[in-house]
């Protein structure tokens, strides 16, 4: 038996919150013994800011390697610096004595001198899973307000409810926070290892061409992106079943993991309402209707909505109108942030030509994908009251930008069903997205 196999086995005779933590290390485990090399892009900004004064915060849903990127800064920063620390707070002694008082933090790294004026002389503390700590804000603003100028602290947090409820105080000017979600399309073809075809992806976004040398790869790529998402462990394997479990296992483990540290008493409640968004995808988010649906109050669907959101489970979108004030009185539509997470709710893993919910499917994709280049302040949806659509408004001045309406066929795009959007808006252009290829719509890939 290889050891990743009784290893596997191993961890269904333990208790989950052991197990979870042990799946992370066999992963990192796995990457080092085949010596695995893969870097996301937000390596590179982090490094950009890495000399800058303030501490920077990685926040992200689980398993997304927020800890094999922290250690991948760590390694750089060693090359680079004299004085670098890692520190990993699934130790419970460590927690403790940072809880007593952040000072201690001091018995376990080298304490900087008083004043430090040589940058060169700064000392860099990458500190993972932060939000094990009691106060993690208290702990930042410590360690900023009495050593800003000779320490820089790089920390993790796995989940932005932690972040949004344990960080008392907003930390404005003493840090950089940034989010990791699973791979992008890009980082997927690297993962994979068809790193060569990158080149001729941009050019297709840029030309909008389906005219090239591996395009038929490069779309058989995107199908199994659709299908099993973006989750690095999930990505890196070749096998399908293997993929299936990964994802079954990562959808039931996690989110029991989420319930519990999000104090949910009724779990079976918001596993329900998250099947139910997975099977309703990009549509709006009515809390009355989902209260009804699970026999609760549509005050106790908005806080597990909340949860979703901050645990990087869901995102939502708001309505487009000139006029604010009207646009927040409107319900939000909603997608997910990882096709495979949604597609293991629903437990379907076929090919999406294949499914009756294709159309959903890409129009989740679509949304995945313009989140990746995109503020998410700048992304709307336009409806009207008896049923007019447009899927997608990007924004790039006040009633200026771009609109997309996804189809999963060119062919059932018809301009003339939109005159009503294009009358009311004469300065957002809107086109047509279809996952076939057409020359009267943007290609799957051109966005």
């Amino acid at each position: 038996m290889a050891f990743s196999e009784f290893f596997a086995v191993s961890l269904q005779k333990i208790p989950d919150i052991f197990a979870l933590s042990l799946q992370k290390y066999l992963f990192l485990f796995i990457l080092h013994k085949n010596k695995i090399v893969m870097q996301r892009k937000i390596l590179n900004t982090l490094w950009q800011n890495i000399e800058s004064n303030r501490h920077l915060i990685l926040t992200g849903a689980r398993r997304t390697g927020k800890t094999t990127l922290l250690k991948q800064l760590y390694e750089k920063a060693r090359d680079k610096y004299e004085n670098v620390f890692y520190l990993s707070l699934e130790s419970p002694h460590l927690c403790m004595m940072f809880d007593e008082h952040p000072e201690n933090l001091y018995k376990f790294v080298t304490k900087p001198p008083e004043i430090v004026n040589d940058v060169s002389e700064k000392y860099y503390i990458f500190i993972d899973e932060i939000q094990y700590l009691k106060n993690p804000s208290n702990f930042l603003k410590y360690n900023y307000d009495f050593y800003n100028n000779s320490v820089k602290l790089i920390v993790t947090g796995s989940s932005a409810f932690y972040i949004d409820t344990k960080f008392k105080d907003s930390l404005a000017g003493r840090k950089w926070l940034y989010e990791m979600l699973t791979l992008d399309f890009e980082e997927f073809l690297d993962f994979k290892g068809f790193g060569s075809l990158i080149d001729e992806y941009k050019k297709i976004r840029i030309t909008n061409s389906s005219v090239t040398v591996n395009y038929n790869q490069l779309k058989s790529l995107l199908d199994e992106y659709i299908t099993f998402g973006g989750y690095p462990e999930v990505v890196l394997s070749n096998n399908v079943d293997d993929k299936i479990d990964i994802l079954k296992e990562l959808t039931q483990t996690y989110m029991k993991r989420d319930i519990l540290e999000a104090g949910i008493m009724r779990e079976e409640h918001l596993n329900k309402l998250l099947k139910a968004l997975a099977e309703n995808t990009g549509s709006l988010l009515n809390s009355n209707y989902y209260a009804k649906m699970l026999q609760v109050s549509p005050h106790t669907i908005d806080n597990y909505v909340h949860i979703l959101k901050k645990c990087f489970h869901i995102e939502t979108v708001v309505p487009y109108y000139s006029n604010a004030g009207k646009s927040l009185r409107k319900m939000n539509k909603f997608y997910f942030n990882d096709l495979g997470f949604r597609n293991s709710l629903v437990n379907d893993f076929r090919n999406i030509s294949e499914r009756q919910d294709k159309g959903i499917l890409f129009e989740n994709y679509v949304y995945r994908k313009i989140k990746d280049k995109l503020d998410k302040e700048s992304l709307y949806f336009w409806r009207t009251s008896d049923g007019n659509e447009v899927d997608f408004i990007l924004e790039d001045r006040f009633l200026q930008g771009k609109a997309y309406e996804v189809k999963f066929s060119s062919k059932e795009f018809s301009p003339n069903k939109y005159k009503l959007f294009t009358k009311a808006y004469p300065d957002v252009k809107l086109d047509c997205i279809s996952y076939d290829e057409s020359d009267t719509s943007v290609n799957p890939f051109a966005i």
